[in-house]
This record gives C-alpha cells, structure tokens and sequence, in this order.
C-alpha cells in the first residue's frame, strides 16, 4: 500500500517510514502540511499518518481538506507527541480513524496501520483468490482468467490487473500505480503506464461486453468503472 506521511520531526519521520517500509509498504514523506495538501490535489494515496502540530498547514486542516474533497474512504492515523484526551477526541471528531503517540511502538504501529487498511480494503485483504465480473484471479500463481480462459500476463501486467480490479471505482494516480506496480516512486513524466494500461486493454478485453471499462482521468491517472454497477446507481437515482 501507498502511504503518504506527515510529520515535522525528521526523526520521528523517519522513524515511521522505516516501520512502514520494512512492512513493504511504499512511503512518501512531508515535513509541512501545506507540501503534503498540494500533492495530494494531484497524488492518491491508501492511508495518511499525520502529526497533529505540523507546519505551514496542521494535520488537522489536511484531514479536512481531504475529506472535504471526497476522501472518505482514506484511512487517517495520527502520529503526535500531545496524546491528550483532549486532541485525540478532536481528531476522531473530525474524522480521524485513529491516534498514536510519538515515538511509536514499531509492532503496535505495524498492526493499527494493516487493521485501518483491512478494514478501507477489504477486497485487497481478502481471499488471494478473487472474481470481478467474468475474470478470476489467482494472487498465488498471478494468473488471470477471463470465462474460464486463461490469459497470458507477465508479472507486470499481472500487477497491474490486479491493481485496477482490487480498486474499481476509484482514481488511481500516475505515482501511484507506478509505486505500487514497478515498487518505486514516479519521478519523471514516462509513457511507461500509458503504454501498458493499452496493452491490458486488450489483453483483457476490458470493454463493454464483459462489464467494465478503464478510462484515463485528466491530470491524474486511471479508474477502472464497473459498467453494471454504474447502471445499477443509474437506476436507483432515476427511481
């Protein structure tokens, strides 16, 4: 999982990007608030562990900011050295998942994170095994078979896949899929993704006739839509 860290302290900034990494979760790091609300208007992330006092910018009004733009699904940790009664029932209040304080206990920390995230990506977390429309995926032998057919993916493209299907719905930056797929930080303008997001088109058949359809978001990156599930809400809303 991506996880985009806010923290003043560069040892404890640090300190938690260790944890999180040895984890094998990608990491991005601000040391002012205002940094990190400026790249997320661009960037997604999975989860946001903020200090409550940061710079320029609060953890505080990042949560907000992020909320307000629809990020409801993000799960928020805050990570501060005030851990009194008072700040952490201001955080949850404005819609933090949870509080830790500073420094951190690497085990405990290492399990608040994978609960959040099991419980904001449940089908991330579930079987390895899993069905999206007529495709199966078999996360142990990174296979994907599409009616029953089995299609020939590399371990890339495999990643990719999966990465799309595990979030259907949901806007997955250029940075992020790049981290998440290829396990390093997007750092210059490439056709790399472009180039492969094309090739699983088709090799998947990702089109109306088997229910979804991925589309380029401008300024940002890909969202994989469920076609019956958009009618679905269509016809609620039209109800």
């Amino acid at each position: 999982m991506r996880i985009a860290i806010l923290q003043r302290d560069p040892v404890q900034r640090q300190s938690i990007e260790k944890i999180l990494l040895q984890a094998d979760h990608s990491c991005v790091t601000y040391d002012d608030g205002l940094s990190m609300s400026k790249s997320l208007a661009r960037s997604t992330v999975d989860l946001l562990v903020l200090d409550w006092h940061a710079v320029r910018l609060s953890g505080a009004d990042v949560l907000k900011a992020v909320r307000a733009v629809g990020g409801d699904r993000i799960p928020v940790m805050f990570a501060s050295t005030d851990s009194s009664e008072a700040n952490v029932v201001r955080a949850l209040a404005a819609g933090a998942d949870d509080y830790v304080s500073l420094p951190v206990r690497p085990a405990e920390f290492r399990e608040r994170v994978a609960a959040l995230l099991r419980r904001a990506y449940p089908e991330r977390y579930s079987a390895s095994n899993f069905d999206a429309g007529p495709y199966h995926f078999d996360a142990n032998r990174q296979i994907v078979t599409l009616r029953g057919e089995p299609v020939q993916l590399s371990g890339t493209q495999y990643r990719l896949a999966s990465l799309f299907f595990a979030n259907v719905g949901r806007v997955l930056s250029r940075d992020h899929i790049f981290a998440m797929v290829w396990g390093r930080e997007f750092r210059e303008f490439t056709r790399t993704i472009d180039s492969h997001v094309s090739r699983l088109r088709l090799l998947l058949e990702i089109d109306q006739q088997n229910g979804f359809r991925l589309q380029p978001v401008y300024k940002s990156g890909y969202r994989l839509l469920s076609l019956q599930h958009n009618a679905a809400e269509l016809e609620k809303a039209a109800a």
